[in-house]
């Protein structure tokens, strides 16, 4: 499923560094941290007229992944919160909006992979487009498993949430060979990552499983779902997850700020029902609630 351009979005206004810039001129130097090494960290952000989706959560999540990676110079939540805010305002946008919100180690004195180069403090990109979720959640998605592993804490802690997406793209680029809309990634074990962009879970018999984060990202729809499961007496438990048990589920949907909750209809071409009762209620439970998690821009 290809993302189209909406037009709409010729003429938005995106915030980089400290200001707004029209489309035309929102850019970064040759120089920046991000063009140089994928040396960034970001976070994709859902507005609804209620607000946005666990906003904190991601703030939370963006300001530790720059800790991680040793960021010297990491802004507050109150100013990205008056980015977001002004950049909002500027598009005249409260609703069916996708925010790309990334923040650079910044721009380099010279060329080169020492941090200690970056000099002129971090930079916060506010990308704020007029989008619908990524996938059509009534047809549901087919994707197949890809040969492309997901990082172990031992190589890249997917915990982080970095800019280098190179390990996701090469399972995305297999499954658009394929003719499939994701790729689903194994660990270094064998077992169920999630797919290339999103988490994953299955129903079986009436419960809900979703893989161990020993390599994905634990992602905030994806707590979303559990806390959801457990607030209403779902029985959801965390487990290493086989291929054979993923292709058998009553029911496998997938995870994510940018698609919500999407049903997965087939898996390496074997067909998965998306007509299981569990799932139904859950993935209506979760539409029903969501905006209950949007949390407002202060003025």
């Amino acid at each position: 499923m290809l993302q189209t351009s909406n037009p709409k979005n010729d003429s938005i206004q995106i915030f980089v560094k400290d200001r707004l810039y029209p489309r035309s001129e929102a850019k970064v130097s040759v120089f920046d941290s991000s063009v140089q090494g994928g040396d960034a960290v970001w976070e994709g952000l859902r507005v609804y007229p209620e607000g946005i989706v666990c906003l904190d959560k991601h703030l939370t999540r963006l300001q530790e992944s720059a800790k991680t990676l040793a960021f010297e110079d990491i802004p507050s939540k109150e100013f990205i919160k008056r980015a977001i805010r002004q950049t909002l305002e500027a598009n005249g946008m409260s609703d069916e909006t996708h925010i790309r919100l990334t923040l650079t180690r910044g721009e380099k004195i010279t060329s080169g992979m020492d941090p200690r180069l970056n000099q002129s403090g971090s930079c916060l990109i506010v990308l704020a487009e007029w989008k619908p979720l990524v996938y059509d959640n009534n047809s549901g998605i087919k994707v197949i498993s890809t040969s492309q592993r997901r990082n172990a804490p031992q190589f890249l802690d997917s915990k982080i949430h970095h800019n280098n997406l190179l390990n996701n793209i090469i399972a995305k680029i297999q499954a658009n060979v394929a003719g499939k809309d994701a790729g689903l990634m194994l660990d270094d074990r064998g077992f169920v990552a999630e797919l290339n962009g999103s988490n994953l879970f299955m129903i079986k018999e009436g419960k809900v499983f979703t893989p161990y984060t020993h390599a994905c990202l634990p992602g905030i729809t994806r707590a979303t779902v559990l806390e959801l499961c457990h607030q209403n007496n779902i029985q959801v438990f965390e487990q290493d997850i086989t291929l054979s048990q993923i292709y058998n589920a009553d029911g496998v949907f997938a995870t994510g700020t940018m698609g919500e909750l999407t049903p997965i209809v087939e898996i390496d071409g074997r067909p998965v029902p998306k007509t299981d009762k569990h799932m139904i209620t859950l993935i209506k439970l979760f539409k029903d609630k969501i905006r209950d998690y949007c949390e407002p821009l202060q003025g």
